[in-house]
């Protein structure tokens, strides 16, 4: 995989990535190099060099080392899956890693002082909708790690607000009796089949929620997508005006001139976390973990991708909030939350 850096950094930094430019997420992990390219092009911080994991988790354990010895700051891969390999591989080496892929609540809290997380995690994703929904709510989790922590999460704050609520696999049986509605927390392909078979019964869901439609793919994937809702990191119009970095705007057309289509939060994810990093770096005046994290630890801002702020004890992103959004013609709108 060749380097993609450009002219030299003022100050000589260099920003290392692994990301999945091919494989199973590869169209997430594409977004965010088109993101990091552009945020490269707005800022003479540091040079970028991203390395391809191949959506692998033994590609990034040969990869990822190699990358964090060549560069001063690094930004951790796409998934929570591949992400909980590069914590445990940054705490190993004593470096801090930039997490921009990875929500679950585990990854995020496993190396407290090692790494600085910028999602809101998996526990909070559903938030907004299970705010929403007045019918009983049947989730669906995935067979991974992160839809459990979804779904766990969401259960929980039904629970709190006193919601009926069912949890489900994602082979298991969605035929209701009643009014109900359905939330969808696994792997994109697994969210639009739930869709789809919850689509085809007899009494269909009064409303819809899926992970997987907090992405524009989401659209050509299920027939008809207007009324989903979705929620997500990021939605267009639910960033708010950013203190660092360049304004939501800005992005959206350098993104659609580079890349040749609207992006999605994978893009603006890892462009923010870029700017968050090497603004801290130069706030600190080193890249050595002992002093990037105190100054991380304290910053509390905003980007294009929304607050950022961490639990200075564990660096649990504990500002951002997940967007929520409901498909229309044309995709997803965002919503604002209650």
């Amino acid at each position: 995989m060749p380097e993609f850096s450009s002219c030299r950094a003022r100050n000589g930094l260099r920003l290392g990535a692994c990301l999945s430019l091919t494989g199973r997420f590869a169209r997430f992990g594409t977004q965010a190099l088109h993101g990091l390219t552009i945020w490269r092009s707005r800022t003479e911080a540091a040079e970028l060099v991203v390395e391809d994991d191949r959506s692998d988790p033994k590609s990034l354990d040969s990869a990822f080392p190699d990358l964090a010895r060549r560069c001063d700051l690094i930004l951790g891969p796409y998934s929570t899956h591949l992400m909980r390999r590069a914590g445990n591989i940054g705490a190993h080496l004593d470096r801090l890693i930039w997490n921009h892929g990875g929500s679950g609540d585990d990854v995020q809290r496993a190396h407290p002082g090692h790494l600085v997380s910028v999602l809101t995690p998996a526990s909070r994703y559903a938030d907004p909708f299970v705010q929403h929904v007045a019918s009983e709510l049947v989730i669906v989790q995935g067979k991974g790690g992160f839809g459990r922590q979804v779904a766990d999460g969401a259960v929980t704050l039904a629970h709190e607000l006193g919601k009926e609520v069912v949890r489900l696999g994602p082979d298991d049986d969605l035929q209701r009796p009643g009014p109900w509605s359905l939330l969808c927390a696994g792997t994109f392909e697994e969210d639009v089949q739930t869709v789809r078979r919850a689509r085809a019964l007899p009494n269909p869901p009064r409303s819809t929620c899926a992970v997987a439609a907090g992405v524009r793919a989401f659209g050509s994937a299920v027939e008809d997508a207007q009324g989903t809702y979705g929620v997500g990191q990021w939605f267009p119009g639910a960033g708010g005006a950013p203190e660092l970095f360049m304004t939501e705007s800005d992005f959206l057309t350098a993104y659609q001139k580079h890349a040749g289509a609207p992006p999605d939060y994978p893009a603006v994810q890892a462009a923010a976390t870029a700017a968050i990093a090497t603004y801290c770096a130069e706030r600190a005046g080193s890249t050595a973990r002992e002093a990037l994290w105190p100054v991380a630890a304290a910053l509390e801002t905003t980007t294009l991708f929304g607050a950022f702020k961490i639990d200075p004890h564990t660096g649990v992103q504990v500002g951002h909030q997940t967007a929520f959004a409901r498909w229309a013609a044309d995709g997803p709108v965002a919503l604002r939350r209650l």
